[in-house]
């Protein structure tokens, strides 16, 4: 009766805030229910109010509903599970349809229109990765995507380190932002274990606290299968893979333990039980699938690199649309945590520098469609940045053919990056998070920091000169151009009225 009572005030006040596509975030702390939304003036707050379980509201960050302590964590579940069912409900069909570049009739498309285009594909796409090994991904990501602004502090901060070791100054300075630049990542694992267990509905410390054993310096005083462990070994998948086991035997213990006893003995069986299998056994595992990555990527690159950096850096936008870029979190971590920066990152950034070049080609193509060129010119300073998602969903993937020709200039710039890497100028971004010219104070590399920073210029720069080069002279068709290369027609005159119109109150062309 009660879990009916809290789905009941949830489904009350979901439609007063906008329905489930208004929903961006939901959270909730003591005694608020927390949700971002996308459009506030859908929010009908007298009605709200006016809900039996709802204390008030709260206009900040986040809309925030009142609900009290010990109601708010039951109702939040309840909204979340409406939210999904909400979405997983809406017709698919019209989402995964793709229109034709142009309006009805012929008539030319509009920026709004493509945006329009842009956003079914994308609630397509997301219909579309709704599956169970994509929904593990996401998870996955979860748990690694709140560390990146530790990552990108830290990795600043090396890079700064670095830089000052090079030219010998500021001496006494260089070992204090070496400890502040490293302390996060020597203690890494026990984040994503607290993360792990938090995103897999455990209890987070539980999962810190095994994971911490991976860092523990008296871990090389055990033993296993005949070989000594080291402090570290297996790293952020052994962090991983220890907490999920935690999650697991924490739950077996809520099931099976008495409530008496529950406060003790589940906490301490969870510790022990998950500690001993990652000390004889998951650290060893972790350690070697660890090291394989490692080398596979230096094995890849060193033999291969432009070839490699071609089929990356070409089907990274691929990748995204499909989300199986989220599978790359935890190697980037590794490769970070093993070697100090991830190799794989500045080859797949140039999936952006072939997006941008692609978006300044569908400008300079279409000079009279000022909605679509409009749309562009706000859109690039963030893809210059590295956030390609307005350019993907608002101009190259609605259209068509500009996208495939932005993953060409893609796979140009991956593969310039790539052939250095075989000629053994090596470097990676020491964060993984930003990209494009964001991505220039997290690199570092072995050849030196001029040589790193003029070969990623390099490829950003052969990325934006074929992304664009490819869509002028390949990206649109004689019955596209038709169709987009056209200035929209002013809206029809208001009926005479006797009296000359007010310039001022003229039809403004789109």
């Amino acid at each position: 009766m009660s879990t009916d009572k809290n789905r009941a005030t949830a489904a009350a006040i979901l439609p007063l805030v906008g329905g489930p596509d208004n929903i961006t975030s939901i959270a909730h702390c003591m005694t608020r229910l927390r949700i971002g939304l996308r459009d506030r003036s859908l929010v009908q707050e007298e009605a709200l109010k006016a809900v039996p379980a709802v204390m008030g509201v709260v206009e900040d960050d986040t809309y925030q509903i009142v609900l009290g302590p010990g109601t708010v964590a039951r109702v939040t579940p309840e909204f979340e599970a409406l939210v999904a069912e909400g979405r997983a409900a809406a017709p698919a069909a019209a989402a995964v349809s793709t229109p034709t570049p142009g309006g009805p009739g012929g008539h030319p498309v509009t920026a709004a229109e493509l945006a329009s285009q842009g956003a079914a594909l994308k609630q397509a796409r997301k219909a579309r990765n709704a599956t169970p090994f994509k929904l593990f991904l996401r998870r996955i990501a979860n748990i690694f995507v709140p560390l990146i602004p530790a990552l990108i502090g830290c990795g600043v901060i090396a890079g700064l380190n670095g830089l000052l070791t090079n030219l010998g100054w500021l001496p006494a300075i260089v070992p204090a932002l070496a400890g502040i630049a490293s302390g996060f990542m020597s203690l890494i694992a026990v984040f994503v274990g607290y993360n792990t267990a938090k995103e897999f509905g455990g209890t987070p410390i539980l999962g810190g606290a095994v994971a911490a054993i991976i860092v523990f310096p008296g871990v090389a005083k055990v033993a296993a299968f005949g070989l000594e462990l080291k402090p570290g070994q297996g790293g952020v998948l052994g962090a991983l893979a220890a907490a999920l086991l935690a999650v697991y035997v924490e739950k077996w213990c809520r099931k099976w333990v008495p409530e008496a006893l529950d406060v003790l003995v589940t906490p301490t069986l969870t510790v022990l039980i998950s500690g001993l299998v990652t000390l004889f056994g998951l650290m060893f595992l972790a350690g070697e699938a660890s090291t394989a990555i490692g080398t596979f990527a230096d094995w890849l690159l060193a033999t291969g690199g432009a070839f490699a950096g071609l089929v990356l850096g070409g089907l990274f936008l691929p990748l995204v649309m499909l989300g199986l870029h989220q599978a790359l979190i935890p190697i980037h971590t590794t490769l970070i945590e093993q070697s100090g920066y991830t190799v794989l990152l500045p080859i797949l950034a140039m999936a952006g520098a072939g997006q941008v070049g692609a978006a300044v080609a569908v400008y300079y193509k279409l000079p009279h469609n000022g909605s679509l060129r409009s749309t562009i010119k706000s859109a690039l300073p963030a893809g210059f940045l590295g956030v390609g998602e307005p350019l993907i969903y608002g101009v190259s993937l609605p259209l068509g053919r500009p996208f495939v020709t932005a993953c060409v200039g893609g796979a140009a710039g991956g593969a310039f990056v790539g052939l250095f890497n075989q000629l053994g100028v090596g470097f990676g971004s020491t964060a993984i998070g930003p990209s494009g010219w964001a991505l220039f104070p997290l690199l570092d590399g072995t050849s030196g920091m001029g040589a790193t920073l003029a070969i990623y210029a390099g490829g950003l720069a052969v990325g934006y000169l074929v992304g664009f080069a490819a869509t002028y002279f390949f990206g649109f068709t004689r019955q596209m151009l038709a169709e987009l290369n056209t200035a929209p027609e002013p809206a029809p005159p208001a009926p005479a009225t006797g009296s000359d119109p007010d310039p001022d109150k003229q039809p403004a062309l789109a």
